[in-house]
C-alpha cells in the first residue's frame, strides 16, 4: 500500500518546491524546446543550459528521494510488477481526492475556469512527453509508444489530435494561460514530466510517469467533463475530457501490457526506476490537488 506523506511539509524543507524556482525552469523550458535558429551567443546559452540542467537535476534527485523507499518494494518480476503498478490507481497519492466529484458537481463555471487556466499553463504536452521517452527504447515498447503518439496525434487527421482540442477549450472557456499566474505546484508537475522525458538518465522513469497518467486521468476527466457539461459545454467543447475519459483505458491496458511488462522481463532492474517515476508523477499531481482545494475551498 502506498504511503500517506505529508506534501506540504516536504515543500516546507525544499529549496526548489518554490514559485521563484518552478517559474524559473518552466521559462527556461519552454525556451530551450522550442525550435530556434542557430545565433552568435550558443556558447553563452550552452554554459546556461548546463547550469540550469544541474539544478534541474538537483530537483528531480529530491522528487525520487520522497518515494524511493516506496518504489524499492515494487516486486521486480514482471506480473507482480504490473500488479503493484496498476493498484496505484487505487493507492497512490492523489487518488479519489474530493476536488473532482466537486468539480463535477458544485463548481461554478469561474472555479472551473481557474482549474482549467492551471491545468493548460502547466500542461507539458502528452506527446512531445512520448515522443522524447521513445528514443532508443527496445522495440515493443517502443511500438506501444509510436502507437499512442499516434492517437495524440489523431492518426493523422489535424481534427482528431488532442492538442487542438484543449485549445478549444482555451477560447471557449476565455483563458489565458500563463506561467506567472500558475500556482508553483502545477509548474512542477509539467516541470518534472519534462526533466524526466528530455535526460536520457530518466528514461525509464518517464516510461512509468507517462503510464500512470494513463492508468489515472479516466476517472479525473470523466469527473471533468461532467461538470462541463452541467455548466453547458456542448460535446465539442469538453471532447478533450470526454475522450480522455474512455481513450485512456484502453491506452492504460496496452502501455501495461506492451511496454511495462516487457521492458522489465528484459530487466527486473527498470522496475524500480519505472515506479519511482510514477509515484513522482502522482506525488506532483496530489500536490496540485492540495493547492487546487486551498485556492477554490478557502
Amino acid at each position: 500500500m502506498a504511503t500517506r506523506i505529508n506534501l506540504d511539509q516536504s515543500a516546507e524543507r525544499s529549496q526548489f518546491l518554490t514559485d521563484s524556482f518552478q517559474r524559473g525552469l518552466s521559462h527556461w523550458n519552454r525556451e530551450r524546446l522550442a525550435p530556434q535558429l542557430p545565433t552568435d551567443d550558443w556558447q553563452r546559452l550552452l554554459d546556461r543550459d548546463m547550469r540550469m540542467q544541474r539544478l534541474e537535476g538537483g530537483f528531480l534527485e529530491e522528487l525520487r528521494a520522497e518515494v524511493i523507499d516506496e518504489a524499492s518494494r515494487a516486486p521486480t518480476d514482471p506480473d507482480g510488477f504490473v500488479a503493484w503498478f496498476e493498484h496505484l490507481a487505487v493507492v497512490g497519492p492523489g487518488q479519489g481526492d474530493p476536488l473532482f466529484p466537486w468539480l463535477e458537481k458544485e463548481a461554478t463555471r469561474d472555479e472551473l475556469r481557474w482549474f482549467f487556466e492551471q491545468e493548460a499553463a502547466g500542461e507539458a504536452g502528452f506527446d512531445d512527453l512520448v515522443a522524447y521517452t521513445q528514443v532508443k527504447l527496445p522495440a515493443a515498447p517502443k511500438l506501444e509508444l509510436a502507437r499512442n503518439y499516434w492517437d495524440e496525434m489523431g492518426r493523422g487527421n489535424a481534427k482528431g489530435m488532442h492538442g487542438p482540442m484543449l485549445n478549444v477549450l482555451v477560447d471557449t472557456l476565455d483563458v489565458d494561460p500563463a506561467i506567472e499566474t500558475t500556482v508553483w505546484e502545477s509548474l512542477s508537475l509539467a516541470n518534472a514530466m519534462t526533466a524526466m522525458a528530455t535526460s536520457r538518465r530518466y528514461a525509464w522513469h518517464s516510461v512509468g510517469a507517462l503510464g500512470v497518467i494513463e492508468l489515472t486521468a479516466p476517472g479525473r476527466s470523466a469527473h471533468v467533463a461532467k461538470g462541463l457539461r452541467r455548466i453547458g459545454l456542448s460535446e465539442r467543447e469538453r471532447r478533450y475530457f470526454d475522450l480522455h475519459a474512455v481513450l485512456d483505458v484502453k491506452h492504460s491496458a496496452d502501455w501495461n501490457r506492451e511496454a511495462l511488462r516487457p521492458l522489465v522481463a528484459e530487466d527486473p532492474a527498470r522496475a524500480h526506476a519505472i515506479a519511482e517515476g510514477a509515484l513522482i508523477r502522482l506525488r506532483c499531481g496530489a500536490r496540485c490537488f492540495g493547492r487546487y482545494r486551498a485556492h477554490l475551498w478557502d
